[in-house]
């Protein structure tokens, strides 16, 4: 793929080794609607900002994902305003993100693997620069550590799930990404590389592990910018490998690779080839990258849905071994009015 990223002006102390890789540096100028704080402003150094603007047709999410050190537990958490998957923004036309929030919490292993996301309205969502809840459950930024309260109700077999997660980041990067050259979508890489402790009381589950934060935000409807695409990180030994591969429906293919150190400090690198996986149980196609002639072998399929995949892989990237979480997502079977009609079986809305 041709790429088309262009690095915002958070911070711009790497751009030099930034044009230096693969990717052309278009264009500067920050983002709207930037959703991590920068030095000199209110919100605090680097952490996620969760008072931005999203304008109308727009979204804004932040995304955790976590392993436990044994490697049998794993969560994922995504906090929305202008929930890009919900059928009630899409249906409603979009007018208010605040309207249509959403704190989707997924926990992978056994016991305990559960899935919960409740669409709440606008008098359920309170936030500040430092702070967000939705509906029973918040994120809030103190001192450097991401604190999370859980308490939501699995769909459509209400099962509760609840407790607390502290995220400990190693560092931050102070850069956003533009996916595509118009601009409107815009990844984030909080912290590439964080530890996660999580207590939950319901399901009694308590691990620590390692857990990778960054946040998108878009301008209009993730479907109209994009066909598909695939994304990717793995931890490795030292260093954090983010795969990005996007096909915008206006633009040439979009192919970011990016490596990450303790600190934050981020590199462009070339991409290693990409290797087709056997598609999902509902037929979506899923590509990996890895070294030349190694193989990528699927150690768990975390999720597996009429337009999205999510699995955890094991790969070898820049010549070692590493567990990798890997997402797929078709934006054509997501625009599909049939698939849009089955969400609300998973996905109900409450007011508050």
């Amino acid at each position: 793929m041709d790429s088309s990223v262009s690095p915002t002006d958070l911070e711009n102390k790497h751009q030099e080794s930034l044009s230096r890789g693969r990717q052309h540096a278009s264009g500067g100028g920050r983002a709207d609607g930037g959703a991590l704080g920068a030095p000199g402003s209110d919100a605090p150094c680097f952490g996620p900002r969760f008072d931005s603007d999203v304008v109308a047709g727009g979204y804004l999410w932040w995304y955790l994902d976590g392993l436990s050190d044994d490697g049998r537990f794993a969560i994922t958490l995504i906090a929305f305003i202008g929930s890009v998957f919900s059928p009630y923004y899409a249906w409603s036309g979009r007018r208010d993100p605040l309207n249509h929030c959403a704190f989707n919490v997924a926990l992978y292993g056994k016991p305990g693997a559960r899935w919960a996301m409740t669409e709440r309205g606008r008098p359920g969502v309170v936030r500040s620069n430092d702070s967000l809840q939705i509906g029973p459950s918040s994120l809030r930024w103190r001192g450097g550590i991401l604190e999370i309260e859980i308490d939501e109700i699995c769909a459509p077999i209400p099962r509760r799930i609840s407790g607390s997660i502290r995220v400990i980041p190693s560092g931050f990067v102070g850069q956003s990404f533009r996916l595509g050259a118009a601009g409107s979508h815009v990844w984030q890489p909080i912290a590439p590389r964080a530890r996660i402790e999580l207590t939950l009381n319901t399901p009694a589950i308590s691990w620590n592990g390692s857990a990778y934060l960054d946040s998108n935000h878009g301008s209009e409807p993730l479907e109209m910018g994009f066909k598909e695409w695939t994304w990717s990180r793995a931890h490795l030994a030292r260093d954090t490998i983010v795969f990005y591969d996007a096909q915008p429906r206006e633009a040439d293919g979009v192919s970011m690779a990016f490596r990450f150190d303790p600190g934050g400090r981020i590199q462009a690198v070339v991409p290693p080839p990409q290797t087709t996986l056997p598609p999902t149980a509902w037929r979506i196609s899923r590509r990996a990258r890895t070294d030349l002639g190694q193989t990528v072998a699927i150690h768990r399929v975390l999720e597996d849905t009429p337009f999205y995949a999510r699995t955890q892989l094991a790969t070898r990237v820049f010549g070692e071994t590493a567990e990798c979480f890997h997402e797929s997502l078709s934006l054509h079977r997501f625009a599909s009015p049939l698939v849009r009609a089955m969400l609300p079986f998973r996905m109900p809305r409450r007011f508050f």
